[in-house]
C-alpha cells in the first residue's frame, strides 16, 4: 500500500455542503471524494502542462505556422461553413 498524507484545506460553507451532499449521493466520505477530486485535478493540470510543453518545445525548433496562414485557413473555415448554412 502507498504512503498517504493529510491536506488540510479550507472551504466555504456552501461548498463544504456540495461536497457533502455529492459524497454522501455516491455512497462516499468527504475524504474520499476530496482525494479523488484533487487526483482528477492534479492530472488533468498535468496533461495540459504537458501539452502547453509540447508548443513550447515546438516554437522553440522554430517549428510554428505563421499567424497570416492560420488566418487563412480559419477564413476558409468558416466560408465552407457559411456556405453550407446558406444551401
Amino acid at each position: 500500500m502507498s504512503k498517504s498524507a493529510v491536506v488540510t484545506a479550507r472551504l466555504d460553507h456552501e461548498t463544504l455542503d456540495l461536497v457533502d451532499k455529492v459524497a454522501a449521493a455516491q455512497g462516499r466520505t468527504r475524504a474520499d471524494f476530496a482525494a479523488e477530486a484533487i487526483r482528477r485535478v492534479a492530472e488533468s493540470e498535468a496533461d495540459f502542462m504537458a501539452f502547453v510543453q509540447v508548443g513550447i518545445d515546438a516554437a522553440e525548433r522554430d517549428e510554428v505556422v505563421p499567424h497570416a496562414e492560420v488566418m487563412a485557413e480559419l477564413e476558409q473555415m468558416i466560408e465552407k461553413h457559411r456556405a453550407r448554412c446558406r444551401s
